[in-house]
């Protein structure tokens, strides 16, 4: 099969690319490097099934002919992190739902397989859970642009299922929980990346608000067999929207002092008013927890990493990053 996918030199794209081109198939990636990487996709240039451009989703040009030798299209660029989000709202709304409609124009043109990356950001300030696909949405008020992410996001979904609904285009949602892993950048506000490296460092950890909101942690290669598996059955999860993500919840206060004791570091807690971290007025979810009963149903997909080994994951990483920067740093 024929992938493109956009964003594919971010985290959870390149890491996708890789398992795809192990498993025999062709993989184009379409970034403008604005949030992503070079250097994430630098091992895969020469591969003879591999070929990439460096370029906006707004190039029409370009997108149509990728488009054109595609079978399936992944489309996880976009706005990313918390940080940019507040920082850059114009930015986040015009990527989101800009380049998505412009995605799905092409994937309508050459009846390109879909799947569309949302996020749980648009369960909002829902008190119900675990999350399901089908629970009714609840954001907070426009006059705050942390919510600006959460409303582009939805409205993607909106044109996709649309496009479903309308055209019969094959296409899939996936509303991501948490994907970490190594490679993650701390660049824009996710939260383990930074902490492994303020502890490897023995920095204190910058924990925001009172540290007792929740969150869930999928392993990066758990996120990518989800979508590997969503890929090949479109006659069953077309016109679908599906939660991936772990249901092993944890407050930010017991992750810090988990990240701790791991890394084996001597670092502390430092808490943070959201209002010094981001902007006066910026609101957070308590919680998020996702109902994944209806991937593992629709093709038996269930998350295999712990918080334990992710964790593993990403400080063994972290700290051969930091190992190789002392290196350079004495040549």
């Amino acid at each position: 099969m024929n992938i493109l996918i956009t964003g594919g030199a971010g985290f959870i794209g390149s890491h996708l690319t890789r398992a795809l081109l192990a498993n025999g198939e062709t993989v184009a990636v379409l970034d403008n490097l604005s949030t992503g990487s070079f250097e994430n996709i630098r091992e895969f240039v020469g591969h003879k099934r591999f070929s990439f451009a460096i370029e906006d989703l707004n190039n029409e040009l370009v997108l149509d002919r990728l488009a054109s030798q595609a079978d399936a299209i992944v489309h996880l660029a976009a706005a990313v992190g918390v940080q940019l989000v507040v920082e850059r709202p114009t930015e986040t709304i015009e990527t989101n739902v800009m380049g998505t409609h412009t995605v799905l124009k092409a994937a309508r043109r050459y009846r390109c397989r879909t799947l569309l990356a949302s996020t749980s950001e648009v369960y909002g300030k829902g008190v119900r859970t675990p999350f399901s696909e089908e629970d009714d949405l609840l954001l907070g008020p426009s006059s705050r642009s942390r919510w600006s992410y959460a409303a582009s996001k939805l409205l993607d979904e909106f044109l996709g299922l649309a496009a479903y609904r309308e055209y019969g285009l094959p296409v899939t949602i996936t509303r991501f929980f948490n994907t970490v892993g190594p490679g993650q950048t701390g660049r824009y506000g996710m939260v383990v990346p930074r902490f492994v490296r303020q502890a490897l460092q023995g920095e204190p950890l910058t924990v925001y608000g009172d540290g007792e909101q929740s969150r869930c942690f999928c392993h990066v290669s758990d996120t990518v067999g989800a979508l590997e598996a969503l890929l090949n059955r479109p006659e069953i999860t077309a016109g679908e929207i599906y939660n991936i993500g772990s249901g092993d919840e944890i407050t930010i206060n017991a992750l810090a002092q988990t990240v701790i004791d791991r890394a084996d570091s001597a670092s502390t807690l430092r808490h943070i008013p959201y209002s010094e971290a981001y902007a006066p007025g910026f609101e957070d979810m308590r919680r998020r927890v996702p109902d994944t009963a209806k991937i593992e149903r629709a093709i038996g997909w269930r998350p295999a990493h712990t918080l334990e080994q992710i964790l593993d994951d990403v400080i063994g990483y972290e700290r051969t990053q930091l190992l190789k920067s002392v290196r350079r740093a004495h040549e």
